[in-house]
């Protein structure tokens, strides 16, 4: 999810669930091999375990890429071959990877060889309106064959002409049948599903079928959703989170991240603006996290203004 899951969102995510595994957003092998790797690959100790998503269609320039995140300490490699958007298709990566299963194969056999950490793929159900089941099943398998384990299977068909990214989550028809079926046939390798999982109910289904599930945006606009996972999935006993404990910890990270860096606390305050979704005061709570007039406070007083002023206005209402 590039653009959202950067290292300020996973560090809130963390706040959330301790156990479940967090995923960067889609880096790219030019990015890393020529670009500034710090500011792609920085992350906090907190955000174990965190898996390096990572764009590109050139053994060589994946298996550079991923020495890489392994020297940065991530804990997984993943290869994007889902992302239908026409820049990555220029680039030759993302979903349309799945037209060339044996080239996936030689660019996770290059990543297999070159670091000790699990390389794992992430990809589609099928091309543009082709649902064959075979299509996926020859993709999976000529994968595994050059040495992943774990595929995450999103669901979709990917049209990559005629829909935008946003209409391709939305528009080819969800068949999470298909990752079951992919299990059936792969009983040895570990299938996580995608797409359309909203509630603890739906996944909890799902992981009576299947190995994991991965949760995008839903777990983006929905964060709290995160916060009951530990208990429900992970059988962890003791207390959830508290949103004010959530909230106060991001304010600490804020700081901090200032101090070091420069970053304002507005970059990373857009991450959690989810957080108090559905109660009273949130609307209030949520635009004054977001208003670029307070920039110029520091993040504690802007916190103290967002839960000040409900209570003012509670007042105001019961005032004769």
């Amino acid at each position: 999810m590039m653009e959202w899951t950067d290292r300020h969102c996973r560090y809130f995510h963390r706040l959330l669930t301790r156990h479940a595994l967090l995923y960067t957003e889609m880096v790219t092998t030019g990015a890393l091999l020529h670009g500034d790797v710090a500011r792609h690959l920085r992350f906090d100790a907190l955000e174990h375990p965190v898996a390096l998503q990572l764009g590109g269609s050139e053994p060589a320039e994946l298996a550079q890429a991923a020495q890489i995140g392994q020297r940065w300490g991530y804990d997984e490699i993943n290869l994007n071959c889902g992302c239908p958007s026409e820049r990555v298709q220029r680039g030759a990566f993302g979903a349309c990877l799945m037209r060339e299963p044996q080239l996936v194969a030689d660019c996770v056999k290059a990543m297999v060889d070159a670091v000790q950490l699990p390389v794992t793929v992430k990809h589609r159900i099928g091309i543009d309106q082709d649902e064959s089941y075979a299509f996926v099943r020859d993709f999976v398998g000529t994968v595994a064959d050059a040495g992943c384990r774990v595929f995450i299977v999103h669901a979709r068909n990917a049209w990559l002409q005629g829909l935008s990214p946003k209409e391709n989550r939305e528009i080819p028809p969800l068949r999470h049948e298909v990752a079951q079926r992919l299990k059936q046939d792969f009983p040895g390798l570990c299938i996580v599903v995608n797409g359309g999982l909203k509630t603890n109910a739906t996944i909890a289904a799902q992981l009576a079928l299947l190995d994991g599930v991965m949760v995008g945006r839903e777990a983006y606009h929905n964060p709290w959703l995160l916060a009951s996972w530990d208990g429900a999935f992970f059988g962890l006993s003791g207390p959830a989170p508290e949103r004010d404990a959530v909230e106060r910890a991001m304010v600490g990270y804020m700081q901090r991240e200032a101090q070091a860096h420069g970053t304002p606390w507005a970059t990373i305050a857009r991450h959690m603006l989810g957080l108090r979704s559905g109660l009273p005061g949130a609307r209030h709570w949520r635009r004054t996290w977001s208003d670029h007039r307070l920039r110029h406070l520091a993040p504690q007083e802007v916190m103290a203004r967002a839960h000040a002023a409900p209570v003012r206005e509670a007042a105001d209402a019961l005032a004769p």
